[in-house]
This record gives C-alpha cells, sequence and structure tokens, in this order.
C-alpha cells in the first residue's frame, strides 16, 4: 500500500514515535464463531434463509456471550494503533470548552443550559430579575455513569411549575417528574413508560402527554404501534389519567402528539402512522366539553399550528405546497378547502417559527440557510443579515418577548449565539465558544456533481487551505438520505479533529433528505431508494475524478438510516472506498418493521410484506443479505448499542456476523458495541469521545497513515 503522510497538528504532547507503516501487512484476525441456524422465511414462494435470527434476542445468555467476545476482539485490534490515544487526547482537548445555550423566559427567571466543557450533560441554570445565577437541574446528578439524561422540560403558562423528563441509559422509555418552580422541590408526581412525547401543560390543572401500552418481554425489541395521548391531572395517580385520543382498537396510530396553543385556548392533536402525513385534530378547551375536530383527515401531507390569533389558526404545511407555505384559517371550518395563502409555496424549502409578534420564514437554498422576516398579515417585514454562508435556526419565542435568539454554524465555524432585535432587525453576539481551532486555517466550498441519471446533486467539500489535491488525502464522505431529514452545515469537534490532522470531509445532500421539498424527499423512497445509493456512489467518484482522494484514502460513514446507506454502497461497490464505518444501520430491510417503531419507516422503505416487487426491490439491497462469499469488501467497524430501541442492535450484530463469515482478504470486520452508541443520550462524553476517536483511528490505521509532527 502506498504510504502516506498526514500532518497532524495536535500539540506538545505528540510523539514522533506514534508512527505506523503502510506497507505493513496486517495480521488476519481470528472472530469469534456465530452459530448458524436453520431458520428461513417465505416471502411470495421464495425462501430467504435468516441464520443469525437468535442474535435478535437482546436477553439471551448466547447474544450476551456473543457480544462479550466480539468486544474483546474489537478491543484488542483497536489497542494495536499506535496513535489512537493521540487523537482521543487532541479531541477531549477540543471538546473542553464552555457551551451555553440560548435563554428563555420563564415566569420571574430567565433559564439557560451550560456545560462547563466535559459535563456528561448540559445543566439547567437560571437568574433572577437581580441576575443571581443557580442550578435549576442537574442531569449529572441522576446517575453515577453519566448516562441518565434530562429530556423535555414544559413549564405552566406562569412558570410556576415544571414538568421534566428522564432517560435512562439512552432509552425512549421515559420517567416524568414535575417541580414547583420557586422552591426546586419535587411535587412527588411520577410518570413511568411515557415515550415518543411532549408534554404540554393546560393551566396550572395537568398536561398531555403520549405513550405506548407497555409490550410484553422485551422493551427493547418488542413492536409498539398504538401510541395514545393522554391527559394527567396533577395530585392524582397515572392509573387514572385519561385517555384523549387514540383509545380505539379499531383505528390506531403509530404517532399521537398533543399540545396547547400559547393562549392556552386550543388542543391541537398530531396523528400518524409513519414519519410522513399526518392528520390534524383541534379543540376549543375554553368551551366545557368541546370535541376534536378534523383539520385534516388523511395522511397525504403533514401540517401543523404555529400560532392562533382569536379564532384565526396559523399553519404550516405541505399541502399542495412540496416546499412548504404558511397558511390561515378560522377554527368554525378549518378544513383545507378554506385556507387561506399567508406566506405562499416559493422554490426553496421553508421551515418557521413565531416570536415577538412576527413571523421568521427560513429557506434553504442549496442546503444554507436565508432568513426573512414578516409580520402576521404577511408583509415582509426585512430580509435577515446572518453572519455568512451557514445553517441559522432558532428566531422563536413568546409574543411579548423583546428579544429573540438565534444560532448560526458551518463546517469551520463552531455555533454561536445572537440576539436578535425584532424592532431594528440588528444582531449581536450572545455568546460564542472558545473553541481552540482556527477558522481561517480552512476552506469550505459547495459544488454540484452529476449522479448516474443525470440528477445534479450538492456536496460542502471542507478541508485545511494548504491542502494538496493528489489524490492520497484520507477523506469521510458522510451521508443520510431519508426521511426528509437535511444535512446543513455544522460545526463538529470530531470533524474538526479529523480536519486539522489533513482529513477531507465531505457531506452530500442526497435525494431522500429536505433539502429542495418533498419530491426530493418521495425521489428516494420504496422503489426509488437506490437513487440514494447511487448518489452517494457518484458523490465518491467526483472525489476521486478530481483528485480530493483515491479509493485506498476513502471512507464512507453515516448513522442509522445512513447505516443502511453504507451498508448498501460497500455492499454494491466495495472497490470505491478503504473503510466503511456503518452506525446503528437498518440493515436488514426485510425484516427492519417488525421491531419498536420500524413499522413507522415504511413511508420511506417499504415492507417485504406489501408485494412480491417490494420485497425483491429491497433484498435486491438490503445489506445483509447482499454479501458475497469470497469477495473482498472494506475495512469495516460496524457501531452500535448494545441496547438502543430506536435501531435494534440485531441488524449490525447480524450484518456484522455476515461480513465476518464472508469476508475475503486481510481487510478487518469489527463491531463496537457501546450503549447506545449511536444516538447520543445514553452517553457519557468520555464514551462520545472514545467512540469518534476510535472511528477515526480505525480508518487512519486501515488506510496505511503514518502520523507525524508538522
Amino acid at each position: 500500500m502506498k504510504k502516506v503522510s498526514l500532518i497532524l497538528a495536535v500539540g506538545c504532547s505528540l510523539s514522533l514515535q506514534a508512527q505506523m507503516t503502510g506497507n505493513k501487512k496486517q495480521e488476519k484476525i481470528k472472530y469469534p464463531e456465530t452459530r448458524k441456524a436453520a431458520t428461513t422465511d417465505n416471502y411470495f414462494g421464495t425462501t430467504v434463509a435468516d441464520p443469525y435470527r437468535w442474535l435478535e434476542d437482546d436477553r439471551s445468555e448466547e447474544t450476551s456471550a456473543w457480544v462479550t467476545a466480539q468486544n474483546k476482539v474489537t478491543s484488542g485490534y483497536l489497542d494495536k494503533i499506535p496513535f489512537r490515544d493521540e487523537i482521543k487526547n487532541r479531541m477531549q482537548e477540543l471538546w473542553n470548552y464552555e457551551k451555553i445555550s440560548a435563554p428563555f423566559k420563564e415566569g420571574n427567571y430567565t433559564y439557560y443550559y451550560k456545560n462547563d466543557g466535559l459535563q456528561n450533560q448540559s445543566v439547567l441554570y437560571r437568574k433572577d430579575k437581580n441576575g443571581k445565577e443557580e442550578v435549576f437541574i442537574d442531569p449529572n446528578t441522576f446517575s453515577k455513569d453519566g448516562t441518565t439524561s434530562l429530556g423535555g422540560v414544559s413549564f405552566t403558562k406562569d412558570g410556576s411549575l415544571v414538568a421534566y423528563s428522564i432517560s435512562e441509559g439512552g432509552s425512549d422509555w421515559r420517567k416524568v417528574f414535575v417541580m414547583d418552580a420557586g422552591t426546586k422541590k419535587l411535587t412527588g408526581e411520577m410518570l413511568t413508560d411515557v415515550k415518543f412525547s411532549g408534554i404540554s401543560w393546560k393551566g396550572n390543572e395537568g398536561f398531555y402527554y403520549s405513550s405506548y401500552d407497555k409490550p410484553q418481554g422485551s422493551e427493547l425489541s418488542a413492536k409498539t404501534d398504538h401510541h395514545k395521548l393522554y391527559f394527567h391531572k396533577l395530585g392524582t395517580p397515572q392509573k387514572e389519567d385519561k385517555i384523549i385520543f387514540g383509545d380505539s382498537e379499531a383505528t390506531k396510530y403509530r404517532y399521537v402528539g398533543g399540545y396547547v396553543t400559547e393562549d392556552q385556548r386550543y388542543l391541537v392533536v398530531s396523528a400518524a402512522n409513519s414519519t410522513s402525513g399526518n392528520k390534524l385534530f383541534i379543540a376549543d378547551l375554553s368551551k366545557p366539553g368541546a370535541k376534536l375536530v378534523a383539520i385534516t383527515d388523511d395522511f397525504d401531507s403533514d401540517s401543523s399550528v404555529i400560532d392562533t390569533q382569536g379564532t384565526t389558526l396559523m399553519l404550516f404545511t405541505n399541502y399542495k405546497a412540496p416546499n412548504n407555505r404558511i397558511v390561515t384559517v378560522d377554527v368554525a371550518a378549518p378544513q383545507q378547502q378554506n385556507w387561506k395563502d399567508l406566506i405562499p409555496e416559493t422554490e426553496n424549502v421553508l421551515s418557521a417559527s413565531t416570536g415577538a409578534g412576527y413571523i421568521f420564514a427560513e429557506y434553504m437554498q442549496d442546503a444554507v440557510s436565508v432568513v426573512k422576516q414578516y409580520d402576521l398579515k404577511g408583509k415582509l417585514v426585512r430580509d435577515i443579515k446572518l453572519p455568512g454562508i451557514g445553517s441559522a435556526g432558532g428566531f422563536g419565542g413568546k409574543k411579548e418577548a423583546k428579544v429573540l435568539y438565534y444560532s448560526f454554524t458551518n463546517y469551520i465555524s463552531p455555533g454561536t449565539i445572537y440576539s436578535y432585535d425584532p424592532k431594528t432587525g440588528k444582531s449581536d453576539v450572545y455568546q460564542k465558544p472558545k473553541v481552540d481551532f482556527n477558522t481561517e486555517n480552512y476552506v469550505s466550498k459547495q459544488v454540484f456533481y452529476t449522479s448516474k441519471d443525470g440528477t445534479k446533486v450538492p456536496m460542502i467539500i471542507t478541508h485545511r487551505k494548504d491542502l494538496v489535491l493528489d489524490g492520497t488525502n484520507p477523506t469521510i464522505l458522510y451521508g443520510y438520505g431519508g426521511f426528509n431529514i437535511s444535512l446543513t452545515p455544522s460545526f463538529s469537534i470530531a470533524n474538526a479533529v479529523w480536519m486539522e490532522n489533513g482529513g477531507i470531509y465531505a457531506v452530500p445532500n442526497l435525494r431522500g433528505g429536505g433539502e429542495y421539498g418533498k419530491k426530493w424527499h418521495d425521489a428516494g423512497t420504496k422503489m426509488q431508494k437506490q437513487n440514494v445509493f447511487d448518489d452517494f456512489i457518484a458523490a465518491a467518484e467526483y472525489l476521486i475524478q478530481n483528485k480530493y482522494t483515491s479509493p485506498n484514502y476513502l471512507a464512507i460513514s453515516g448513522g442509522s438510516n445512513g447505516g443502511l446507506l453504507v451498508g448498501a454502497t460497500m455492499t454494491q461497490r466495495p472497490d470505491l472506498m478503504k473503510v466503511a464505518l456503518p452506525a446503528v444501520g437498518v440493515l436488514d430491510m426485510l425484516r427492519y418493521h417488525t421491531f419498536t417503531a420500524g413499522a413507522g419507516w415504511a413511508y420511506d422503505y417499504g415492507t417485504a410484506e406489501d408485494s412480491k416487487e417490494m420485497f425483491d426491490y429491497l433484498k435486491g439491497y438490503s445489506p445483509v443479505h447482499n454479501v458475497k462469499k469470497g469477495k473482498a469488501y472494506p475495512a469495516t467497524m460496524i457501531i452500535t448499542g448494545d441496547h438502543d430501541d430506536r435501531v435494534v442492535p440485531a441488524h449490525s450484530f447480524k450484518f456484522a456476523a455476515t461480513l465476518q463469515d464472508n469476508q475475503a482478504g486481510d481487510n478487518p470486520v469489527l463491531i463496537r458495541i457501546g450503549v447506545n452508541a449511536g444516538h447520543g443520550a445514553g452517553k457519557s462524553v468520555a464514551q462520545t469521545i472514545a467512540e469518534y476517536s476510535d472511528a477515526q483511528a480505525f480508518t487512519l490505521y486501515n488506510m496505511g497513515v503514518k502520523l507525524k509532527k508538522k
């Protein structure tokens, strides 16, 4: 393998002795033996073997022993990487800076989150009218290992009470507590088994929340498909909570949420069966016994109520507007035929917030932010001047707010919070992080490349300014491509370490995402899913053709749906990359919908039971089912949690076992199993840093990179 030098600017602590030679042939790994069982399924007359089905049982002793054995192999391999600690130490050094959120006012206090640097969880602070600061909620005290996190926090309108949820070990099953905000004393209320839920108060009487019936057996893998909205009245036991919506066995919904409007007059309920499309209902709480009335009664679009003025509702919707619009309607007749445009659809995708009596419309133009301010009648007040080209978010607040806040970031600029005067349009820096990273030394540029079918796809490429395009630059190509999620520019400490080491970080905006609206999303779903993989492959080819990198120095990375992206790409085009990093991936496309809330992803994927055509299509790219015996695949480190109830680890377990059994050549196939490794809520800062640094060390080691001081 050709040698390449990688400048590692990690300060005085880096030893010149931490070097390796890329020509050295790696020792072949002896993997733990994984038992094969004669398990099969029949789909439309086709028999499909599933020899590692037993790994789906997350509670079995055999699975536990397998996890232990795999972790031992992985640890042994990573321990041999000579520069592993240098990367981890530099990442920890960069991570250690104070982080403060935008403030928000509740009652007589101003609240904000702050993290001193390496705290596992950010602490919720508050200041009184005299500026006296105190800790309000410190989630670092919830557990010794730092894996219990603070979830949603919801105050009553007068700020006197707060309800907050906690997640233990990253689980989606939450507990909810109620606190007297004045005294900081718990009231004794505690709700358990709350999942996929907001918390919304009705006066000081109680609050609305959502959950499923607790599954029998494993809560980590059992299917949850009947979501309900409850009302909890303070001072009463949870078992007496009233079901407000979703009680019918005949009409089940997988995702149900309810919230009270800022004026406390209306209850809005959203109901959905997948991650795209919802029904919307409303009830006038000022009228005793008022029933929920349908605003929309099908799943063909997504809509929400974002503000009210008396009986006028303001809705954000993609109904007859793939790029979204804002409409108004009277609550007396709220159905779609009565909607009137307030801010019409444009060629750019819209997201919206309200605050201080204004509407803030953020548009995505080729995945970067443009923000406009409107009054409540839809008249343009001004175009907001942002600090640069990147991602802006925020601007929301209460109607009586005098100052609003927004954040701005891109791939080379740490997230900075700005205060904004909605009357004058003036922005001022509120909080700028002190990160040991010199933005001036880096460049981030957008290019457009052509995918297989001729579609133009944008990609942002970020690297040091002194980089030489000679095809030998270690490069991470990161993608997602699904669920209408947009990848917009944002700063990451992990990426900063990678780039200051001379690496390139490239992010294409693949079809399946939301960067160009619903049409762009739909172009990467179901029978069009291959478009996503083709876009990713074309991005890799662009980087290689333009000498940013070459197959020996390219790594592909992604998590969850992005893990599927990596799995499909590496099995279709293993020649394109040297390293693959699929994290908590959806990797068994024939069975993903049989676990937890997986069936709700069918809008994007379809299911193997839908039709023979859909089954054949899914099987055609499902990573677990497309590993070929005797084929050489890239060095692979599969990252997953030992229990993560969002994406069942069995996907990763089965993919690892399949690759290990079939891999030709000496490229390693490792599975790094941690605590909810893909989603963050169940990890300490140390675990997170270790995961990122291990991924980078594994990548560079397998590229044959030699480390040395600048």
